[in-house]
């Protein structure tokens, strides 16, 4: 009989698969910026904010804060460095204001995982405490970035056209929020079961919502562009997470 452990790393390895094609999603976008040498109209926030929560998320997952979550750390140590390389990318390409604006961010969300790690090591002195106070935050991180879809949503009801909502993605990301879930679950793990419980609705939500207004949308045009930036969350977003 396979043991819950063994089922529970399998649903892990699983998601780990899903979440880092979430992670390559945005790949097409860059491409596109190297291609042309300018990063247009797309702003590097989805990117900046991805790199935050998957730098706590790689913090979670070590065995001095929440033992035996090693994939929780795989996927996401992952993710941090495909946003690394995306945000290298955008600096290379953006004009002096938008890399001064990104630097300072950035240096913000350093200084404030910094101030987590050192807090948490020197605060709280056993793995159900640092657990406690570094799983919350995560939560509050998780849960905004999964809301971020809300503002597709939003266009797509009101434009009545899932042409800046693409199937494919919605897919995945529901997917993805299913496959954590589980994974929470089996080892019940509350602080990843709310954030990608609540992305498994959102996804839920955008997969009828394309169903109901796919057929009232236009098909777009040769020279449209429907680049999408949408912050990848794994949880590990296990999360992206």
């Amino acid at each position: 009989m396979v043991s819950p452990d063994a089922v529970r790393d399998i649903v892990g390895i699983i998601g780990n698969v899903i979440s880092f094609g979430l992670f390559l999603s945005p790949l097409p976008t860059f491409i596109q910026v190297v291609q042309k040498g300018d990063v247009e109209k797309f702003v590097p926030d989805p990117y900046l904010a991805t790199f935050l929560n998957c730098a706590l998320w790689v913090f979670y997952g070590l065995p001095i804060v929440h033992p035996n979550s090693i994939l929780v750390v795989t996927i996401n140590g992952a993710g941090l460095v495909i946003e690394t390389v995306y945000l290298s990318i955008f600096f290379a390409y953006s004009p002096r204001p938008k890399r001064l604006k990104m630097l300072g961010v950035l240096a913000v969300e350093l200084v404030f995982v910094a101030a987590v790690v050192a807090g948490v090591l020197l605060g709280a002195h056993d793995t159900d405490k640092r657990s406690l106070v570094v799983g919350s935050i995560c939560i509050f991180f998780g849960t905004l970035m999964y809301a971020a879809p809300l503002t597709v949503m939003k266009r797509v009801i009101t434009t009545k056209s899932v042409e800046y909502m693409p199937f494919t993605l919605s897919f995945v990301s529901f997917l993805n929020g299913i496959c954590w879930t589980t994974y929470a679950l089996i080892r019940f793990d509350i602080f990843i079961t709310i954030p990608n419980g609540l992305g498994t609705l959102l996804g839920l939500a955008q997969l009828i919502l394309y169903f109901c207004y796919y057929g009232s949308t236009p098909k777009p045009s040769d020279d449209s562009n429907n680049s999408m930036e949408l912050p990848v969350t794994t949880a590990g977003d296990e999360g992206k997470n």
